[in-house]
Parts: structure tokens; C-alpha cells; sequence
């Protein structure tokens, strides 16, 4: 087993396919989730799968260039942004509401 991973190694396609099952983790989540903070995880997921195919894409189209690893920096940057945003608005929401439920969220009309 050994000796036929070692003459095999991944090509674009087995990293693209992981990226795609990683984006489809994620919007499974996104689709199937409740919960205010499984959303935002599963939104990560899938920026991740994102950023994950800038450096693969760079790495495998233009190996001499840094343009992939300059668009993760800023995916990561941004995701992060809106986890601390998203965080502050969940922290809120459960003051007032005392539940994360999405499906609850329409009372914010009152």
C-alpha cells in the first residue's frame, strides 16, 4: 500500500475535488443548520474551500507567482472580519432574545 502511494501523489484534480466535497460540507450546513453560529461555521467552510482554490489554482497555473496566496490573506482577512461582526450580533440577539434559532428571528420587528 505504501509503495503505491509513494508513486501516486495528488494531482489538481484530487485537490479540486477536496475543495468541492469541503464547499459542499459547507453549504449543506449552511442549508440544514438552525443555529445562527453553525451558519456562520458552515459560511467558513465554504470561504475556506474558496481560499483553498486561489493558492491551489495558483500553484498548479502559475507556480512563480504569489497572486493565490495574496487572495487567501485576503479571504481570511475578511472572513474574520465577519466572524467578529457576526459574533457581536449573535451576542446581542441572544441578550435580547435568549435564543441563536434562526427560524425565531423574524420577532425582530417588535
Amino acid at each position: 500500500m505504501i509503495e503505491f502511494l509513494a508513486h501516486h501523489t495528488p494531482n489538481v484534480m484530487h485537490w479540486l475535488i477536496l475543495s468541492a466535497g469541503l464547499f459542499s460540507i459547507g453549504l449543506y450546513g449552511l442549508l440544514t443548520r438552525r443555529n445562527a453560529v453553525g451558519i456562520l461555521l458552515s459560511i467558513e467552510i465554504m470561504l475556506n474551500s474558496a481560499a483553498f482554490n486561489f493558492v491551489l489554482l495558483n500553484k498548479f497555473v502559475v507556480p512563480s507567482v504569489v497572486d493565490g496566496a495574496l487572495m487567501m490573506i485576503f479571504v481570511v482577512a475578511t472572513a474574520s472580519a465577519e466572524v467578529v461582526v457576526g459574533m457581536a450580533i449573535f451576542v446581542i440577539l441572544f441578550k435580547n432574545r435568549k435564543t441563536l434559532d434562526v427560524n425565531q428571528m423574524n420577532l425582530m420587528r417588535d
